[in-house]
């Protein structure tokens, strides 16, 4: 029964396992940057270039305070993807329990901050005038849903440790609908502009978590844990958070080189700002099929790294290595050849597409890069070397600052800096991931490896079911 709803990923084809496992997640995250590009197309078509700023301006310092949530979550999945490798389901158990305590107290904190801070940071990040008063309500009004984001984030990341990538999928899809409908009742209809379509994504979030919530608690059999048991596991607790806060401080090192270049950004007025948040928008769609491989590769190495089965680690990293640049190399022609068409979804403004179509140019020549840090800061923290991962946040902290502003000098680059301090920073990010992949220190990280010697002869994920079930 258990294996309905979880996968084994110790056995069998490498690009296989990583492909099945992506295709759902990357459909899920497709819907998911859907609903985030249907804010902005709507705002932008029919509030104007300046709502599309508004929104678009909280990007960077929204993610910073999700952040936590994300890494925690990543840290759990870690983890839980581990034991289960191992076979130690009573573990998985543990986990699943202790990982609902980390979640919503991580969600509570950043949330409270995130909403009174809100103004302050805005105003630092020298947002214009003329879009400051709605790009704080949006990130309020945001932050305040930031515990439903922490609940699927939460949950999603142990189905996925577990091997089931397509159960999120089906929540995200119906949240993304529920979105988009929202957005155009409450933009076109109501006239809320940017505080609709605020108040849409944070209602598609909250059906995303409690939906993928009651579907695992009800269906996954490791999930069935008595009420009396869900009390967290204090030396699991801490496993937790020595994996899941090297990952958020990542996520918030890149969060805050982020910040640095959005204020870049808005140094160069309203129409850079309305360009480079609908560049963003269209790049983060890219970024999914890296994120949805890289998701399969975290557990795909976890599971193995479990099992004692190095060398289905190293063909993995191979593996995704190679589907990562051929999308790369398809994305090229897209971005050259379709840029003023993918920027007229978001606005009429002339002079924003012709603005957004060359940075979405320039960024594209750096698309492999990017897939090798998806597949290599993956494969690290999947292993459980996550300490690398401040250290992965760190260079990239130092790519944006210290490309951003001094590129604005040179002659022929000025504004089109924004661009070429990303393409840059994710050039110099991969590079020193797969050093650190190189170096081989990423074999010993394991929590299962720290615990106890891993044995010759891994048992067999079936067998371990059969046993817990008996």
């Amino acid at each position: 029964m258990a294996r309905g709803y979880t996968q084994d990923m110790t056995k069998g084809s490498p690009i296989r396992l990583l492909l099945m496992f992506s295709i759902p997640m990357l459909i899920g995250n497709l819907f998911q940057q859907l609903y985030n590009m249907a804010d902005a197309i709507i705002v932008g078509k029919f509030v104007g270039e300046n709502a599309l700023g508004s929104v678009g301006a909280t990007g960077a310092i929204g993610f910073l305070f999700f952040s936590l949530s994300f890494g925690l979550a990543a840290g759990i999945g870690i983890i839980i993807s581990q034991f289960f490798g191992a076979g130690e389901i009573d573990k998985v158990k543990k986990a699943i329990a202790t990982s609902l305590y980390v979640m919503a107290i991580s969600a509570l904190i950043m949330g409270v901050i995130g909403i009174v801070a809100a103004r302050p940071v805005m105003v630092m990040l020298k947002t214009p005038d003329v879009m400051l008063d709605d790009a704080v309500l949006y990130l309020q009004v945001t932050c305040g849903g930031l515990i439903a984001v922490a609940i699927y984030n939460g949950v999603a990341a142990v189905l996925r440790a577990l091997g089931d990538s397509k159960t999120p999928l089906i929540f995200l899809a119906v949240a993304c609908i529920v979105n988009v409908g929202l957005d155009l009742l409450f933009v076109i209809v109501f006239k809320m502009g940017v505080l609709g379509v605020a108040i849409a994504t944070v209602t598609a979030q909250i059906i995303a978590a409690i939906g993928c919530l009651v579907y695992a608690w009800i269906k996954v059999p490791i999930f069935k844990i008595p009420l009396k048991e869900c009390v967290p596991d204090l030396h699991i607790f801490k496993q937790c958070t020595f994996l899941g806060l090297p990952v958020a401080l990542q996520n918030a090192m890149i969060a805050i080189s982020c910040i640095v270049l959005q204020r870049v950004v808005n140094g160069f007025g309203p129409t850079i700002v309305a360009a480079f948040t609908a560049q963003t928008r269209f790049e983060q769609l890219v970024q999914q099929p890296f994120a949805s491989l890289g998701a399969a590769i975290a557990t795909y190495t976890g599971q193995n790294i479990g099992a004692g089965k190095i060398d289905r680690v190293k063909k993995g990293f191979w593996a995704g290595t190679m589907i990562s640049t051929i999308f790369s190399i398809i994305m090229l022609p897209v971005a050259w050849l379709g840029g003023e068409t993918i920027m007229r979804m978001f606005t009429d403004n002339q002079e924003v597409i012709i603005e957004g179509a060359r940075g979405i140019r320039i960024t594209s020549v750096f698309y492999s890069a990017l897939g090798m840090i998806y597949v290599t800061r993956n494969v690290l923290n999947g292993s459980g070397d996550v300490n690398f991962a401040m250290l992965s946040g760190f260079v990239e902290v130092g790519g944006r600052v210290g490309f951003a502003k001094p590129l604005t000098f040179v002659p022929f680059i000025g504004m089109l800096s924004i661009w070429f301090t990303t393409g840059f920073t994710w050039t110099l990010t991969a590079v020193i991931s797969c050093i650190r992949y190189a170096q081989g220190k990423w074999k010993e990280k394991s929590i299962v490896v720290q615990e106890q010697p891993i044995k010759e002869t891994p048992m067999e994920f079936s067998q371990v079911v059969v046993s817990q079930e008996t």
